[in-house]
């Protein structure tokens, strides 16, 4: 293999059209490094930035990568140009939100939508 074919040059597109990179990886970089390489990486003045390599997921040719595998095994032939940039998208999984408000104390449950005439 040439050193061209031995890593790969990407850039990681955030939600709002913003980019990190690009940067040079080699084949056999694992999808969590990456992810280590993003959260090293993600500006300091978004907000709802990523907490941990957990919150993040990486989207490439239409799919979420999973931390085992390595960069050249996410490689698609049919969009990755020799020479050219990749670009992943980023999505941040937000931790779940405490309820508004208890179901229970929500006033349109145990109501009774009903008239008995």
């Amino acid at each position: 293999m040439s050193g061209a074919q031995d890593s790969l040059e990407i850039k990681f597109r955030l939600i709002d059209g913003t980019d990190i990179g690009p940067k040079s990886f080699p084949a056999a970089t694992s999808v969590a490094t990456l992810k280590e390489n993003i959260l090293s990486q993600w500006p300091k003045d978004k907000e709802n930035g990523p907490k941990t390599v957990k919150d993040v997921k990486i989207i490439s040719a239409g799919k979420i990568l999973e931390n085992n595998r390595t960069v050249a095994e996410c490689k698609s032939p049919l969009f990755d140009v020799p020479g050219g940039v990749t670009t992943m998208h980023v999505l941040v999984s937000q931790p779940p939100q405490e309820k508004e408000k208890k179901v229970a104390d929500d006033p349109r449950v145990n109501k009774c939508g009903c008239v008995i005439l």
